[in-house]
């Protein structure tokens, strides 16, 4: 099975175990650029093609220095018949700048999935559709154990109450293995963001990598344990306050 297909058939996965899409849905896309965002965009415009659900797909750019060219990505959902906005804005100034935040990628995320879900609300969109993988469940749960000494990561589904907004990320099962073999017909832009490569997110996945050239299934085994409910076997911490109230 070729990487298309494969991405296809993993999307649709998750799409199905976890109910990502009804009828009626109008989605946005979170477009980065990057090759997990944009090979999720052509993935869900082709689905749309075939699936039993009726939902429109929608392209959203958040441009963080106001004057990135993604002319590129425009030509490319014009000829795939996919509605594409790109919302201009000063993020990069307000973090790197002004705030000279040392751990930009925290507020960073924050202004921008602000002004995304804002301008799927303005186009009518009940869904934001993010493009984090298989990897990225992995690298999550590692920063929050290591960096906030608790047990989280993302989840295929999360409500906003605030904007009525429901997320959705279906590409939790793709490995970004095959994401980088559909990056030869997508038009990558490449990242031009002060802080890539130096984040802590990089170095969880380095540390996953070196991990891997000893235990070749880790990966495999902490998608699992993160996924997978009867394998819990942590404190029950009300319990445990029960029995030393006793």
């Amino acid at each position: 099975m070729d990487n298309n297909k494969k991405i296809l058939s993993l999307m649709r996965k998750a799409i199905n175990d976890f109910n990502l899409i009804k009828d009626g849905d109008k989605i946005a896309v979170g477009v980065s650029g990057g090759k997990d965002s944009l090979s999720l965009l052509w993935a869900l415009k082709q689905y749309s093609l075939f699936s039993k659900e009726k939902f429109d797909v929608v392209g959203i750019t958040v441009d963080n220095k106001q004057n990135t060219d993604f002319s590129k990505i425009e030509n490319w959902a014009k000829q795939n018949e996919i509605e594409y906005h790109i919302v201009r804005s000063d993020i990069e100034e307000v973090v790197f700048n002004i705030r000279k935040e040392k751990n930009p990628c925290s507020l960073c995320s924050k202004l921008r999935r602000g002004i995304l879900n804002s301008k799927a609300v303005e186009l009518g969109c009940n869904k934001v559709a993010l493009g984090h993988t298989y990897e990225d469940v992995i690298s999550t749960f590692g920063l929050s154990l290591i960096y906030e000494g608790r047990l989280s990561t993302i989840l295929p589904e999360t409500y906003l109450t605030q904007t009525n907004i429901t997320v959705i990320r279906p590409f939790i099962f793709v490995n970004e293995s095959y994401t980088k073999g559909a990056s030869n017909f997508l038009p990558i832009i490449k990242s031009t963001c002060p802080a890539d490569k130096h984040t802590k997110r990089e170095f969880i996945n380095d540390l996953v990598k070196k991990l891997v050239k000893d235990v070749p299934f880790a990966k495999d085994r902490i998608f699992s344990a993160i996924t997978s409910p009867d394998r819990y076997n942590l404190f029950d911490t009300k319990n445990l306050e029960d029995k030393r109230k006793k």
